[in-house]
């Protein structure tokens, strides 16, 4: 069936379409209140099917390239909406406006419910009035909550509390030791207050911590000192400069996005009694550099791509930079239904809001600038492997096996540096190389629902695993750019450290495998060995692991009356070997009876001699 046979078949209902091009590659993930209505909307079909007049060129352009359309039926425009954004999320169509999930922003929180509360951090959204929470944040949690338990002498450890005796912190003075009764609550809850100012003042932070790294100077302290300058740049990157507050109680979120070439920035700025809370921002990625951002597309992701998570901290307003003319409603109807509240989205145009409104903008155009001061060798790569977007996350896989031994597969992530939280390995079960990466690319597949695909997959491997990585992206009709760099035969590890070794990396272009040899000077195959090293770093240390768990696993069966089932019951109790292998005669008789206690004692003083 053609794309004109198919349009005639399009139904009255709600639902999710998509458009694919001539390759069936997925070009763009739209939702409808009516299929058949809004996806002709796009079509003139007289005197020949072709682009309606009306479309901005982003959508003209896209539309030139449609060749076949499938769509998903839902019950309402509400569960459209939902799947739709899923949907982008996991597929990254190339025409559609993407960005990164919130989810793993962290908050700092406090706790009323605790005589002597502290500040926290945490990821996980709970329901207790008692708790308040400040963010999200960005970049600069962690930097900030370190630096004011640096200067503030609040409760150090959850524990302290507990404690019959004051520690250390009490002695070094940065505790006034509530556990054994040196401040009261009323004195203590002062001391929290200052310690909430620095939260809501980062300037008043940044302050003491140049007086305290100063002090640390002078007193000859250096590494100390180099550590509160490390912090303070960091808070400052995460900083969005503002001096002013609404002058009123109000709680707002606001969000602004502006774009330049092919990247596009999106700020966010909490207010909360009017003040700013906090703020952080992402990069969103457009395909065409020549084509302006659908401002109300930019818009409508932002908002329910932050809103669909579990939000602490909700506002009485939302603030949006630009006049959007489409689907405010609806978007106001996703967040009345997902919180059962109405919260309105604005733009104001005079007053007090205009002004913060206007330091959102200049910091997302200060943002641009620094991105695209940052981003070259990402664009040469860009010209160079003929990728669909400036890339900005990569993730880089190896595996490693000995003998077939302990195979496993590794993953490494990089987005402006190594992102080490976002590693991950994979116990595996083929035996060759080329089973081995299939194991490992359709496990990572299967969680892109979870943690969405990144810009770039870079496999340590040649065109043969290129093939196969193109094969299963294919399969689930991702959009994803995949290189490969494949190692020269005499690939010493001291050249390779030098970055001299001549490696060889593959790309597609025009449904081929091509090849480019670059200088072993080159920045940009530098940058390519550096993720491959990495991943093969990574991949040969989870082996070794995984290694000596296996012989721990092997030497325990060896010894009679010791089976499968005695193993398991010890890694559940003691969690690994190594407590096994230190463990008392007495602790093993916990788990196990005295025989099975003494034989394994008796064991592993053989192993000792």
């Amino acid at each position: 069936m053609n794309l004109e046979e198919k349009l005639k078949e399009l139904p009255n209902s709600a639902g999710v379409y998509q458009y694919f091009d001539k390759d069936g590659h997925l070009l763009y993930i739209g939702k409808a209140k009516v299929l058949k209505n809004r996806v002709k909307s796009y079509f003139k079909f007289t005197p020949t099917l072709a682009p309606a007049d009306k479309l901005s060129p982003r959508i003209y352009k896209m539309i030139t390239e449609v060749k076949s359309l499938e769509w998903i039926v839902v019950p309402n425009e509400h569960d459209a909406l939902i799947l739709e954004n899923s949907l982008i999320k996991q597929l990254k169509p190339k025409y559609n406006i993407l960005l990164r999930d919130d989810k793993t922003y962290p908050y700092i929180i406090i706790d009323y419910k605790e005589d002597f509360p502290r500040l926290e951090i945490t990821r996980k959204v709970l329901k207790d009035k008692n708790i308040k929470y400040f963010g999200p944040y960005s970049t600069g949690a962690r930097d900030m909550l370190d630096s004011i338990y640096e200067i503030v002498p609040l409760v150090q450890k959850k524990s302290c509390v507990k404690s019959k005796e004051a520690c250390l912190f009490h002695q070094i003075k940065k505790c006034h030791a509530p556990c054994v009764g040196k401040i009261t609550k009323e004195e203590y809850s002062k001391i929290v207050e200052e310690a909430l100012e620095f939260i809501y003042n980062k300037n008043r932070l940044i302050k003491k911590l140049n007086e305290k790294m100063l002090q640390y100077s002078e007193e000859f302290r250096f590494e100390e000192a180099m550590k509160l300058r490390d912090r303070i740049k960091t808070i400052e990157k995460s900083q969005i400069h503002t001096g002013m507050d609404l002058a009123s109680n109000i709680d707002l979120d606001l969000f602004a996005i502006r774009a330049s070439k092919d990247k596009a920035v999106i700020v966010r700025m909490f207010f909360r009694e009017g003040k700013l809370a906090s703020s952080n921002h992402d990069y969103l990625k457009i395909n065409q550099t020549q084509l302006e951002i659908d401002l109300n597309e930019a818009y409508k992701r932002a908002i329910i791509n932050y809103y669909d998570n579990e939000i602490p901290l909700l506002p009485k307003e939302i603030i949006v930079a630009d006049e959007i003319t489409q689907e405010i409603d609806e978007l106001q109807e996703f967040i009345k239904d997902r919180f059962e509240k109405n919260i309105p989205i604005t733009h104001p145009k005079r007053g007090k809001k205009t002004e913060i409104i206007k330091v959102a903008i200049n910091n997302c155009n200060e943002l641009l600038r620094l991105q695209t001061t940052n981003s070259s060798i990402y664009e040469e790569l860009k010209q160079l492997l003929n990728l669909s977007y400036t890339p900005s996350r990569f993730e880089c896989y190896d595996n490693s096996h000995m003998m077939g031994q302990a195979t496993v597969g590794a993953m490494v992530t990089w987005e402006e540096k190594f992102v080490k939280k976002d590693y991950r390995h994979y116990n595996l079960e083929a035996k060759d190389e080329y089973a081995q990466m299939k194991e490992t690319l359709i496990r990572r597949v299967q969680s892109f629902e979870k943690n969405p695909a990144p810009d770039v997959w870079v496999i340590d491997g040649g065109e043969t695993l290129l093939k196969l990585a193109i094969d299963i992206r294919n399969s689930v009709g991702v959009n994803l750019d995949i290189i490969a760099i494949a190692k020269e035969k005499l690939d010493f590890k001291a050249h390779r450290a030098k970055g001299s070794a001549k490696d060889i990396i593959y790309f597609e272009q025009n449904n081929s495998i091509k090849r480019v040899d670059l200088l072993p000077s080159d920045k940009r195959l530098q940058f390519i060995q550096r993720l491959r090293d990495e991943a093969h770093r990574f991949a040969i240390s989870f082996h070794k692991k995984q290694k000596r768990k296996e012989d721990s696993k092997i030497s325990l069966l060896q010894i009679k009356g010791i089976g499968e089932a005695k193993v398991k019951k010890l890694l559940l109790y003691f969690g690994e070997f190594e407590k096994i292998r230190n463990a008392s005669f007495d602790e093993l008789k916990a788990v196990l009876n005295e025989k099975d206690a003494s034989l394994l004692i008796t064991h592993f003083k053989t192993l000792e001699n």
